[in-house]
């Protein structure tokens, strides 16, 4: 069955605020629902016209369980309009977006809100088993003597908490974190230090121009509860430099390892949203698209290799499409670590392991101008829910921009897997 395009309508994301050892100013919640209204305001359809809202979230509060609910309603959507919420770990986003397109595909759905959210400087601090242990017992104690002898039973260890996020980002069957799976691509390919280092600054300066320069569009600002305005994303680093990076010690493998907090990408809290439509809906409201997507494809592989996911969902989708390598005008694949960017470009050039785990021939070099042209999460954060929306999004954007067509974004997924979307523009005669 031939895959149906979808249309991408509009989209827009929060400004990624880095989290600095406490919670954000802003729930995850906070963060879609600002996006939602702002892209919504701009639309000839009423929110409530919508079918459903999809939201990604690797990490939602507890009272924000059903978060594309929660947005749905936040956002004036009404009680009419369904809201529910996915999860894929970083693909969170994007996964949404597909879950969107089989709707519309299967003709359940014509207009949706699509996208991801996180808050990850609100991760939650953890009681560990131990100490939710003492406090049944405490709970259940009956009279003062059982109160006191539970009392001589608590330790002062006990009350140490444990760090979710930290948790969250690591792989409970290899029982490695995300780093450490990019400390192995970085042995397996020989990707030195100095080579991380020197991509993570192309990041940086990247962004820096991008900002500078206006093409950042998608962007709409946040507003917090003391009316404080936040603008921009707040980690790019404009002063980047390798003999600044350099001086930054391992995180993930102490003390041999060269992924250090310089060449990952950083902990962040944001959102990006997504208008898909049916073509029906196109012209029953007369929208002019960004563009379409054209096909989507999902893989695994081992969680201890997962930043090569990229290489597994973007090879097959090329091969469906009868695309080489370099035949996208652009590629965004999403800087969960530069060792693991690098080294799905390593792999891709690589006999041997294209071979045994793609069964092709090497596809070659790919051209790195056409990667991550504004840069990408290593300079602007990865709020994990988000990051698969905001690299289709900002795709688009970045495309249209320079008068490109087509382009594939790409992401790695904590527990090994892959996504991968193939988007085209449209000229501006199409989109009537």
């Amino acid at each position: 069955m031939p895959f149906e395009p979808v249309y991408v309508v509009d989209g827009a994301r929060t400004p990624f605020l880095k989290a600095r050892s406490e919670p954000g100013p802003f729930s995850a919640s906070d963060l879609a629902v600002q996006a939602s209204r702002s892209l919504l305001l701009r639309q000839p359809f009423r929110p409530g016209d919508l079918d459903e809202v999809i939201l990604g979230c690797a990490a939602p509060s507890p009272d924000e369980t059903n978060i594309g609910r929660v947005v749905a309603l936040r956002a004036g959507c009404g009680h009419r309009v369904p809201g529910w919420t996915v999860m894929r770990n970083c693909a969170s986003g994007m996964q949404a977006l597909d879950s969107a397109i089989a709707n519309i595909q299967l003709g359940r759905s014509h207009l949706v809100l699509a996208g991801g959210t996180d808050a990850l400087s609100r991760a939650p601090l953890l009681f560990s088993d131990e100490m939710a242990r003492w406090l049944g017992g405490w709970y259940s104690a009956r009279g003062a003597g059982q109160k006191l002898a539970q009392l001589k039973r608590l330790r002062l260890g006990m009350l140490a908490p444990v760090i979710g996020l930290v948790k969250g980002l690591t792989d409970p069957v290899v029982g490695l974190s995300m780093g450490q799976t990019a400390e192995n691509l970085a042995w397996r390919f020989g990707i030195t230090r100095a080579q991380m280092d020197e991509y993570a600054v192309r990041s940086h300066l990247r962004a820096a121009a991008a900002r500078r320069e206006d093409r950042l569009r998608e962007i709409v600002p946040l507003v917090d509860a003391q009316g404080g305005i936040h603008g921009q994303d707040d980690g790019i680093r404009e002063d980047s430099s390798p003999d600044k990076l350099a001086k930054l010690k391992a995180v993930f493998d102490k003390p041999a390892g060269n992924v250090t907090a310089g060449n990952s990408s950083q902990v962040t809290d944001g959102a990006a949203v997504l208008v898909l439509a049916s073509a029906a809906a196109v012209r029953k409201w007369g929208l002019r698209p960004l563009g379409r997507i054209l096909d989507v494809h999902w893989a695994s592989l081992d969680p201890a290799q997962m930043g090569l996911g990229p290489v597994h969902a973007a090879t097959p989708l090329l091969q469906r499409q009868g695309l080489g390598l370099n035949d996208p005008d652009l590629w965004e694949i999403n800087e969960a670590f530069a060792a693991q960017v690098l080294a799905c470009a390593a792999a891709w050039q690589d006999e041997q392991y294209c071979r045994e785990n793609l069964g092709t021939p090497a596809w070659g070099a790919l051209d790195m101008a056409r990667l991550n042209v504004d840069g990408g999460a290593i300079a602007l954060g990865h709020p994990v829910g988000a990051s698969g929306a905001r690299i289709v999004l900002h795709l688009l954007q970045a495309l249209r921009e320079r008068g490109l067509k087509r382009g594939v974004a790409a992401i790695c997924i904590g527990g090994g897997q892959g996504g991968a979307m193939l988007v085209e523009t449209l000229a501006p005669e199409a989109d009537k």
